[in-house]
């Protein structure tokens, strides 16, 4: 991914001199590790708690603690996509650590999801080549778009597709190369038999205990994550600046921390080399060039969903 804006001619940004991008480009491993301990030490915790109020008291009163971990699972989209970057860590290899336990507790291959998201960036907005476009659901009517928002439809679509390369062997979508698709099968593989792994373990055991603390939280979790998701780019222009094809929300401080700072989603899209720890300062630089600003995410759901009302004809 270029670490440099993406504009076009009539679009006037001064770009960051080289300086200023080498050093909001610096890595840290310390921040990474607050940050992914933070995260993670949260979920403990919430799920201490749900697995005993389930034990004690039953499923109903774990409710909205299944709620809570469930916006902390689903969140955990956030590492995999920083740890996809490389822009977590410093060293690679934690990196790949958190950004492979992330993507299997949130049951989306990492090495698979590297690639799609490239070229996600590399065909922001274009229909014909961003994989999000590509596979993104189409409603056609209210009851379509409510499903979409659910996420669940997403969800369900990448878990099939996972399956479909285990199975048969085969890779046929195009943002995956031909040489990277022995990769993506053995990968899927081993998602599938560590679940099923799990599965049988919890059978053997008669324990439910990862139904509460996880999957049925993790499923609870897309009708946070999935409103979001779509405040990212939904409406913008599809042009290949990333001041106009993107949208910054400006957000309360605890969004942006479970976020990973990712409202900050202009600044990301233009330079994308940057940690999350430094888009506020990027922001703080560039705030006067962004186009698309969410004020909020109940308020830019709003909008998100009346641009799919007025648009799902033709999209």
């Amino acid at each position: 991914m270029t670490d440099a804006t993406v504009f076009e001619p009539d679009h006037r940004l001064k770009p960051l001199s080289p300086a200023m991008l080498r050093k909001l480009s610096v890595r840290s491993n310390l921040r990474g590790a607050a940050q992914s301990l933070g995260h993670y030490g949260m979920i403990v915790l919430v799920g201490v708690l749900t697995w005993m109020v389930t034990s004690r008291y039953g499923v109903l009163w774990a409710l909205p603690l299944m709620a809570a971990q469930g916006y902390l699972v689903a969140f955990l989209f956030m590492a995999v996509h920083e740890t996809a970057h490389k822009t977590a860590f410093r060293s690679r290899g934690l990196n790949l650590a958190v950004g492979y336990l992330s993507a299997f507790i949130i049951g989306l291959p990492y090495e698979y999801y590297c690639l799609f998201h490239w070229d996600h960036h590399r065909y922001t907005q274009d229909p014909e080549k961003d994989p999000e476009l590509i596979v993104g659901v189409k409603p056609r009517s209210d009851t379509q778009l409510a499903i979409a928002y659910s996420g669940l439809l997403q969800v369900a679509g990448r878990l099939r597709l996972m399956l479909g390369h285990a199975v048969t062997g085969k890779v046929v979508v195009p943002w995956i190369p031909e040489s990277k698709r022995s990769t993506i099968v053995t990968e899927a593989r081993a998602y599938a038999t560590l679940y099923a792994l799990l599965l049988a373990l919890s059978l053997w055991f008669a324990s439910a205990l990862l139904l509460w603390v996880w999957i049925v939280p993790l499923i609870i979790g897309q009708f946070f994550l999935r409103p979001y998701l779509y405040a990212e780019h939904t409406g913008c222009e599809r042009t290949r600046s990333a001041f106009h094809n993107t949208r910054t929300t400006y957000t309360g401080a605890i969004v942006k921390w479970f976020a990973w700072n990712m409202p900050y989603h202009v600044e990301h899209h233009a330079y994308p080399s940057i940690p999350f720890h430094a888009l506020p300062k990027l922001n703080a630089m560039v705030d006067g060039e962004i186009v698309y600003r969410g004020h909020g995410y109940i308020r830019t759901t709003r909008e998100t969903w009346a641009w799919f009302r007025r648009h799902r004809k033709s999209i």
